[in-house]
């Protein structure tokens, strides 16, 4: 086995923000294959549907969050989507990935401030409707980073599907991990997904012998094994619990965030800790903050672009030893009625859609709420796992 790294990252400090931000309202767009849409109306479909759950009106929203690159919901497309024109502070600390989990930590220190009261997190991709066109999708941002263009590309080690195969190969060889315990992360979302009406493979079952009569793409994974290329979005409400009360969902407040980083940035064949990812600095911030375990959470939900990642990240957040994971998973145990650790409940990434977290977020309060197709039994604290590879971040929320 391998020595630890532990000089490969850091955790950010936060301030305890713990109960200061409540989700007040929810919403997605239409998930799907290549649907002809423009991001433009994907977000705005989700937005909406966020306002009607949360019994608000577009004027109330006077703070925005997404990430600054792709196109995304700032205070213009808002306004000329909703015919609105009052103050609007924004904050580009928000969107999917890692920030659909750590942009409720900005937001609680905007509230502080009062410089917004009611704010919206958004984020969404045409990137299946582009993908005729060669554009979008995380290949192309990822060929276009010079560290990449030069020191990995020229010597084949490109696209994400390479990169994470070697990592779920080395993954194999230091901890004894199989293709099946790959596969019983593939089934369980196959499974979530088939009861979620939205997800893109809702009418697509699959079982492990299925999965293992599935072709390679890159070995060790299959096609079942790496996540979708989709047409979708989704938002999220915040604002103080207090006001939250005065509306119409049950409240659903942050517990504890964490955000963690690799030395290395996006050139993981430098990263010391090849097995690891950063939630290992940013899950034990997140749980401290809460005052929580990983023994408290109900429904667990985590960035899966390719099954390994699942593996790797509930190792990481504390939920086995490190190592431990691919046993872990074995079998039914991320399954939302009868396993250890209900995971990606929607589907994921996998099989709901490849809408970069934000659909995952959404997942976690609507099982908090008692909402959700594949319903956890009396789920009360739950986590989204944010990664975009050199971050990962840690959102706990939980029902008072």
């Amino acid at each position: 086995m391998a020595a630890p790294h532990e000089d490969w990252g850091w955790a950010t400090e936060y301030e305890d923000v713990s109960g200061a931000v409540a989700v007040c309202g929810v919403g997605e767009s239409d998930h799907s294959k290549a649907s002809g849409r423009t991001a433009n109306q994907v977000v705005a479909q989700a937005v909406e549907r966020a306002l009607d759950d949360a019994g608000l009106a577009p004027a109330d929203i006077d703070g925005l969050m997404y990430v600054p690159f792709g196109y995304q919901f700032d205070a213009a497309a808002f306004h000329e989507h909703f015919g609105t024109s009052h103050d609007i502070w924004e904050s580009k600390a928000g969107g999917g990935m890692r920030w659909a989990a750590s942009a409720p930590y900005e937001a609680a220190l905007a509230l502080r401030d009062k410089r917004a009261t009611h704010i919206l997190n958004s984020f969404g991709v045409a990137w299946a409707t582009e993908r005729s066109q060669m554009v979008g999708g995380p290949g192309e941002s990822h060929a276009q980073e010079l560290f990449k263009q030069n020191l990995e590309v020229p010597f084949g080690w490109f696209p994400q599907p390479v990169y994470f195969a070697t990592v779920a190969r080395r993954h194999m060889h230091e901890f004894g991990t199989t293709e099946d315990q790959l596969g019983a992360v593939a089934v369980a979302c196959r499974r979530h997904a088939n009861l979620t009406p939205g997800a893109v493979m809702h009418d697509r079952p699959l079982t492990l012998e299925q999965y293992r009569q599935s072709r390679l793409i890159v070995a060790p994974f299959r096609r079942e094994d790496c996540c979708l290329i989709s047409d979708g979005g989704g938002a999220y409400i915040m604002t103080t619990p207090e006001r939250a009360r005065d509306l119409g969902p049950p409240v659903v407040e942050v517990a504890g965030v964490g955000l963690g980083n690799s030395v290395t940035g996006t050139h993981w064949a430098e990263q010391p800790a090849f097995t690891s990812t950063p939630q290992v600095f940013a899950a034990p911030v997140a749980f401290q903050m809460a005052g929580l375990t990983p023994a408290d959470v109900d429904v667990y939900t985590c960035y899966d672009p390719f099954t390994i990642h699942t593996v790797m990240q509930i190792e990481d957040s504390g939920f086995c030893e490190k190592g431990g994971g691919g046993e872990f998973v074995a079998g039914d145990a991320l399954q939302f009625d009868v396993g250890r650790l209900p995971t990606n409940t929607h589907g994921g990434l996998l099989s709901h859609a490849y809408v970069l977290g934000i659909a995952h977020v959404v997942e976690v309060v609507r099982q908090l709420r008692g909402e959700a197709a594949a319903q956890v039994r009396d789920a009360r604290v739950g986590i989204y796992g944010g990664y975009t590879g050199p971050q990962a971040a840690t959102l706990i929320l939980r029902r008072p």
